[in-house]
């Protein structure tokens, strides 16, 4: 199992980016799929999952109403668009698949994790 997490960027606080996750060596469209983020000196926090049709879809409380996770099963790629970009934003954002079980914000409950991402937000 491969995940390519991609789109990262330098933006400033306000901006907006998408992240995307390709999945491949899985029948991605099976699977829950999550987006977790870790700041330098911090420990790794969920940010947002959704099940294996993006049907059901949880987040971070930090998160609500600025990011919005999607799938494309055709394309075995999940996105996380992110919006209204502070700067305590600012992390590694990494895409994980969970092979059994629903949606989860616990990090050992997923088991396969891509390299991440870096997003820096500026003020």
């Amino acid at each position: 199992v491969q995940l390519q997490a991609s789109g990262g960027g330098l933006v400033q606080a306000g901006d907006s980016l998408r992240l995307s996750c390709a999945a491949s060596g899985l029948t991605f469209s099976l699977y829950v799929m999550g987006w977790f983020r870790q700041a330098p000196g911090k420990e790794r926090e969920f940010v947002s999952a959704c099940n294996w049709s993006g049907a059901s879809t949880i987040y971070a409380d930090s998160v609500k109403g600025r990011f919005t996770i999607s799938r494309d099963n055709a394309k075995n790629t999940v996105y996380l668009h992110v919006a209204s970009l502070k700067p305590e934003d600012t992390a590694i954002y990494f895409c994980a698949v969970r092979l059994v079980g629903g949606v989860s914000q616990n990090p050992r409950a997923y088991d396969h994790w891509g390299q991440g991402t870096q997003v820096t937000v500026s003020s």
